[in-house]
């Protein structure tokens, strides 16, 4: 099924709902949720999704797990999107936030074939056996770093917003502490906290995770200056220290 709507489709006798969409470029589907769990994945561009615990950015050809019922929005940057609708009670091992995975070919290659499929598909053929064997592959899948946590406190949560609506490598500690009306000490412990980490290394996170999008069109030296590194080897090794890869595999994909 191509480019339909889910609501039309939510109570049919089937586990598992694929469907695949296309969206024009920086397309915002703003807060709402889903009755199914969601497998999102991005055969092409760059997705944001939030929620009140974080945010998740998903480069190209990966995937987040969406558990059911869990409220978001997603920015869609050039996004064509292959998704699976998961009845809860099918996927127990679901996760319980949002997850960003790998997506193997095989498991794309399964993707590409179930969003062809009729909305109430043979169970018992071959249909069946690619929906059960897609939700095999899913289970598998082992977590990305491509995501930030959110804090509680709804004050904190307003600079971090902020500051992913834009990234500076000017903002310091004293700067937030001031706009929270928090002494550095108060604000550095409250914020690990709720998020686990620091302010500044948080920050850090959120640039880097900011360069996924720009990468797609700017060569890692326009990236590395855009976001104020020092060089674009500094942006390299910090790029690669917290994400494993470097940052010229994610260039125009």
């Amino acid at each position: 099924m191509r480019n339909v709507a889910l609501d039309g489709l939510d109570r049919l006798p089937r586990a598992v709902l694929p469907i695949g969409t296309d969206y024009p470029p920086g397309l915002l589907l703003d807060w709402h949720e889903h009755r199914r769990a969601q497998f999102l994945h991005g055969a092409t561009g760059v997705m944001v999704v939030d929620t009140a615990e974080g945010t998740w950015t998903v480069p190209p050809r990966r995937a987040v797990l969406i558990p059911a019922a869990t409220r978001h929005r997603v920015r869609m940057l050039g996004v064509s999107t292959l998704s699976l609708y998961v009845e809860p009670d099918a996927v127990p091992w679901w996760p319980g936030v949002c997850t960003v995975v790998d997506v193997p070919p095989l498991l794309r290659e399964l993707l590409l074939a179930a969003v062809e499929f009729e909305p109430e598909y043979d169970l018992s053929g071959r249909d069946g056996q690619v929906v059960a064997l897609l939700l095999h592959e899913i289970a598998a899948l082992t977590p990305l770093p491509f995501h930030l946590g959110m804090p509680a406190s709804p004050a904190l949560a307003a600079l971090c917003r902020a500051y992913l609506a834009e990234p500076d490598v000017a903002v310091t500690n004293a700067r937030w502490a001031r706009e929270a009306a928090l002494s550095e000490r108060a604000l550095t412990r409250r914020f690990r906290e709720q998020t686990g980490e620091s302010p500044a290394g948080w920050r850090s996170r959120a640039r880097l995770l900011a360069a996924l999008p720009l990468l797609r069109s700017g060569t890692v030296t326009e990236v590395a200056g855009l976001l104020g590194y020092a060089s674009p080897a500094a942006f390299t090794a910090a790029f690669t220290r917290t994400f494993g890869s470097p940052p010229s595999r994610f260039r125009g994909r």
